[in-house]
């Protein structure tokens, strides 16, 4: 019999559906579980991946938009879980400088993001593997996102959707300003990716690596962390792959 540990967002739709689902199947501690089934959406689905990388994770949706959410149903669960495709994220790393003299260390499974946290447009100098490749980019923000993510914030952005195991990464502008037309850059996941914020002071920004915010960054840099390793299944036919198709001919 597969061992489940059920977890739920704070909302009555998800703590209905887990007081229903563990009265049914019962409830393993963590340490002791083969699965993790998440009750909630996207947002909460991010948040337990980022709390475990070595349970598989399946995630039920009771929130809104659910694109890393199965459907949600009471009735043959164990066996469904059986059926799961995996796929595997690796999350980027994030590592910023702020104007206090703090380094802040965050993993992102979706994106990291820079946003200007003033009045005025951000400057930013963007660096990838130690070679400038674009001096000055005036704008909203930027951001980079791993193929997760891409149909996320990145495509809100009208950047790139990209295919799961594709090995690449979206870099994308944010309302830009000058050059007013930059398309943004698709980089190898083997990419180091360093923003500079230029006239920091007059023109603060922050950095956000799924919704882990810093304040006042004066640098941040960015690379994809092979190490980490998070497990998502989902129902067949129902994979990110095929998700990720859909979005595009929506």
């Amino acid at each position: 019999m597969t061992q489940i540990h059920f977890c739920a967002s704070n909302a009555p739709a998800a703590q209905g559906a887990l007081a229903r689902l563990t009265a049914r199947y019962g409830q393993f501690d963590r340490a002791d579980a083969d699965v993790i089934v998440a009750l909630g959406g996207d947002g909460f689905m991010l948040g337990t991946l980022h709390e475990q990388t070595g349970l598989p994770v399946y995630g039920m949706n009771c929130g809104t938009v659910g694109f890393l959410m199965n459907d949600y149903a009471e009735d043959r669960l164990p066996e469904r879980l059986a059926a799961a495709e995996e796929a595997v994220l690796n999350p980027l790393a994030m590592r910023a400088g702020s104007a206090d003299g703090r380094e802040h260390d965050a993993l992102a499974i979706n994106e990291v993001s820079l946003l200007r946290a003033g009045p005025q447009a951000a400057k930013l100098r963007i660096t990838v593997n130690g070679r400038v490749r674009m001096e000055e980019l005036m704008c909203d923000g930027a951001l980079l996102s791993t193929p997760a993510g891409s149909t996320a914030y990145n495509y809100s952005a009208h950047g790139p959707i990209l295919p799961i195991g594709s090995g690449v990464l979206a870099l994308t502008a944010i309302a830009p300003f000058r050059p007013r037309r930059w398309r943004g850059a698709i980089l190898p996941k083997s990419a180091v990716v360093r923003f500079d914020v230029l006239e920091a002071e007059k023109r603060p920004v922050m950095a956000d690596a799924d919704s882990r915010g810093v304040e006042s960054v004066l640098w941040v840099e960015i690379r994809s962390d092979s190490e980490v390793a998070h497990r998502i299944l989902f129902d067949p036919g129902h994979g990110l792959e095929e998700r990720l198709m859909r979005e595009q001919f929506v």
